[in-house]
């Protein structure tokens, strides 16, 4: 059995809004199996992954905050991520205000930012800034804006625009970040292949629906890179 080296990277994601209590018990059970970093789940089923995962330490259990525009009010963004810790998340993904971002108020993004990763208490808070909203610029100083909060990763897309996470602005915000943050690639990581040049380019976790399709080709290429075994003994007494 080849064991996979991208699992620990991958938060697998299922964050479709008609996703059925047994889809979610699916995706926890692949999580186990697979050890994969988090589960990324509605809010309305964080309880019932949480209650999935309970024996296992290696998975963490992730919901979305003010998702998936980021324009909710601060005490709704709060409430939420309040709420997913009672019911046992252990990571959150919040959505940033991109229009007050773009209006140039940082000090309402960073005050967000803190206030959920106060309501928290020590859980792991990514931030999405969406990138495929941004130019080079905003993603360089919203790089630089988050590195002065408490959070703990960026995050690039929620995966509702038209751009996804890119090689070029993964490189772009670990530039910037250095290790001060931790760089989630999101959106549009359909293959192996896109997966690890998003590894490659500087990012610490993955975000994707396509899991399960990534793991194969990664077997179907280590097992191509592996050397041929040696024959058994039996194996070469039976071709004289």
């Amino acid at each position: 059995m080849i064991t996979s080296e991208i699992a620990k990277y991958i938060d697998h994601t299922l964050l479709t809004p008609y996703a059925t209590a047994s889809d979610i018990r699916m995706l926890c059970q692949q999580a186990k199996e697979h050890r994969f970093a988090a589960v990324c789940v509605p809010p309305c089923r964080v309880g019932l992954a949480a209650s999935c995962l309970r024996d296992s330490s290696q998975v963490a259990v992730c919901t979305v905050i003010g998702f998936p525009l980021g324009f909710s009010s601060t005490a709704v963004k709060v409430m939420e991520a309040r709420t997913a810790v009672e019911q046992g998340a252990t990571e959150i993904d919040m959505v940033m205000n991109v229009g007050a971002f773009k209006e140039g108020d940082f000090s309402h993004v960073s005050g967000e930012v803190n206030e959920v990763v106060k309501a928290v208490h020590g859980r792991v808070v990514k931030v999405i800034i969406e990138t495929g909203l941004l130019t080079r610029e905003e993603i360089a100083a919203v790089s630089r804006l988050l590195m002065e909060t408490g959070a703990n990763f960026i995050k690039t897309c929620t995966g509702y625009t038209e751009k996804g996470a890119t090689v070029e602005d993964i490189k772009l915000i670990r530039d910037i970040v250095g290790d001060r943050l931790r760089i989630k690639a999101s959106s549009k990581i359909r293959d192996y292949k896109t997966a690890l040049s998003m590894i490659s380019a500087g990012a610490d976790r993955l975000g994707t629906v396509q899991t399960m399709k990534i793991l194969r080709e990664e077997a179907e290429a280590l097992a191509a890179e592996a050397p041929a075994a040696e024959p058994s003994v039996a194996e070469r007494g039976s071709r004289r």
